[in-house]
């Protein structure tokens, strides 16, 4: 029995999957069952890099959305539309769907899981986070007996490779930027990376998953590293940290007995102590930290893009769907592959978070600075850990402080009366410690 599979978009993962597709030898000898059918592309003149017969290439993506003799639609066009559209238009003639489309799961997936689950077909995203990473499998089944305590994860591998070249080279963002995109690490656009939508997308989809309940992207705090600066990379390494734009998705701590589920979900650049298995992750590589009861911590390590490695997780899903479809004989619902979850999780407000806080102030060079910033924090609750002078910038002294644990609310309350005070220049940096 072999299952014959449409393929929207020839590029750079497109490419990888036929490649895999086409030469089953030494892979899973399912890959034998599985044919390339149909290919749509935009440019049929284009030259590709993968042996593709120009007899099953067209245009007209819609045509193999709906040609009744395709099993299984590949969408790895990206983008919102025509994506979403051709996805809908393949699960309404029954065709299962492998995405490698964080964007468009991320904003539509409820539209697009009830429109599969009422035509009894499966959507696989393997490749929409994390790339070659096996990590929403895992999730779906090897860790679905735990309670998921947290999801913590260096999900973008172009703002992790601008902090690593930051703290090796002692750069400015601007110039490291500047240079990953003339290396093509990162894009002309480099948006969704450095401003964290890119993680939001994939934090998003993670903890849908973890947490079994869907997420408005709207709902999650998301900052990038455009304000990471050198000096704080420089600081950091002093306090024995490192910065790492951070994914994070956790029961809110003061709340871990409700029955409702109340989450944070916030991007963000963070410090994170040396000691942490997050801060070796360097580079391009992703990793996912995910914690739960009885498990402990597991963490995935791995590429997170690529075209080999972001092929590898779309091929494993189209062995998923196939190995399904051998076994079945009417087409009721896998329980641990498809998406069933109606309701919406409670994300706590930003200004509820409790963590720790990094600060850098530059200050009037007099006595008795200290005291003032410490008397402002303390006013609202905020408990120093460590006040340190740094040294003298033009005239100004540099003030770099620590907190405990404290909640957000007070600590912006507290960041608002420091800067009221006669003794301070300016606040240089803000960023959250994990």
């Amino acid at each position: 029995m072999g299952f014959k599979i449409g393929l929207l978009g020839l590029g750079t993962v497109g490419t990888g999957t036929a490649k895999i597709l086409l030469s089953p030898q030494g892979r899973h000898p399912l890959i034998q069952e599985l044919e390339i059918y149909r290919v749509g592309v935009r440019d049929l003149s284009k030259t590709r890099d993968v042996n593709i017969s120009p007899e099953i290439l067209t245009t007209d993506l819609e045509a193999i959305a709906t040609d009744p003799d395709v099993d299984i639609i590949i969408e790895l066009i990206g983008g919102l539309e025509p994506a979403r559209s051709l996805i809908l238009k393949a699960i309404e003639n029954g065709k299962h769907i492998v995405t490698a489309n964080k964007a468009v799961i991320s904003r539509y997936g409820p539209e697009i899981f009830e429109a599969a689950n009422a035509k009894g077909v499966y959507v696989m995203l393997e490749a929409a986070v994390a790339g070659g990473i096996p990590v929403i499998q895992p999730l779906k089944e090897s860790l679905g007996v735990n309670r998921i305590h947290s999801v913590i994860g260096i999900i973008n591998g172009t703002t992790n490779y601008i902090l690593t070249r930051m703290q090796k080279e002692g750069a400015d963002f601007a110039d490291v930027l500047d240079d990953a995109q003339k290396l093509g690490y990162a894009e002309a656009d480099p948006t969704a990376d450095v401003d964290g939508l890119d993680a939001r997308d994939k934090i998003a989809i993670l903890a849908s998953l973890a947490f079994a309940g869907r997420i408005k992207l709207e709902d999650i705090h998301c900052e990038g590293i455009r304000q990471v600066t050198a000096a704080d990379i420089a600081y950091a390494e002093r306090l024995d940290f490192v910065i790492k734009l951070l994914a994070i998705a956790k029961h809110d701590p003061k709340n871990t007995n409700s029955t409702t589920e109340e989450l944070q979900l916030r991007v963000h650049p963070t410090l994170v102590p040396k000691t942490h298995p997050l801060a070796s992750i360097n580079d391009v590589y992703n990793a996912i930290l995910i914690a739960g009861e009885p498990i402990g911590q597991v963490m995935f390590f791995g590429p997170g893009a690529g075209e080999g490695p972001t092929a590898s997780a779309v091929v494993s899903d189209i062995m998923s769907i196939a190995a399904i479809l051998q076994t079945e004989t009417e087409p009721i619902p896998h329980p641990l592959l498809s998406c069933t979850h109606q309701h919406y999780c409670e994300i706590a407000p930003i200004i509820e978070l409790v963590t720790r806080f990094y600060a850098r102030f530059l200050t009037q060079d007099k006595p008795g600075v200290i005291g003032k910033l410490g008397s402002a924090f303390g006013k609202h609750d905020v408990s120093l850990k460590s006040v340190v002078q740094t040294g003298i910038q033009e005239q100004l002294a540099e003030i770099v402080v620590v907190t405990h644990d404290v909640r957000e609310g007070n600590f912006r309350q507290a960041l608002e009366e420091v800067q009221s005070l006669d003794v301070i220049d300016s606040i240089a940096s803000v960023l959250r410690v994990l």
